[in-house]
């Protein structure tokens, strides 16, 4: 088996693994489903483009929250978002169920923050502990712990 291989059969394994950690944060910054879907892929053509580069210095689930949510945030940024639909991100919002329509209700709040904002409360929903939120996002943990009481203050009142 060549090298190229080797690192083609990681990179499948790292996305299976990952999906559902891409496909959130892709989601949260996203106006409907296709556009999540879009960013969906953006994200793993900057992962694919970084993979070989990673080093190690992190964990790889924070440098992959970390690619997602700058690609999220460059794509809103610039409004461009590639129109090729994947079927590896599932609708999470499909149905008609209580935690679906809260589900929905959070997502529109969540929209409603400032990018930064939106991806700290992604990786506190997460469960991650504020100093790999803190890693990611390039702060303190202390600093994570203020802006998420100002966060969750900004969501009661929206």
């Amino acid at each position: 088996m060549t090298a190229e291989t080797t690192e083609r059969i990681n990179f499948e394994r790292l996305v299976q693994e990952q999906k559902s950690t891409i496909y959130s944060v892709c989601y949260m910054f996203a106006d409907n489903t296709m556009q999540a879907n879009d960013l969906f892929q953006e994200v793993l053509i900057n992962l694919w483009n970084g993979y070989g580069k990673f080093r190690g210095e992190s964990g790889l689930r924070s440098w992959v929250y970390r690619v997602s949510m700058n690609t999220c945030i460059s794509c809103r940024r610039k409004k461009r978002v590639a129109t090729v639909s994947l079927d590896l991100a599932p609708d999470i919002t499909d149905g008609d169920s209580p935690q679906s329509r809260q589900m929905q209700q959070l997502h529109q709040r969540i929209q409603k923050l400032e990018p930064l904002d939106r991806a700290i409360v992604l990786l506190w929903l997460e469960n991650l502990p504020y100093d790999e939120i803190a890693a990611i996002v390039g702060s303190t943990a202390r600093n994570i712990g203020v802006r998420l009481v100002r966060i969750k203050e900004k969501l009661k009142n929206l």
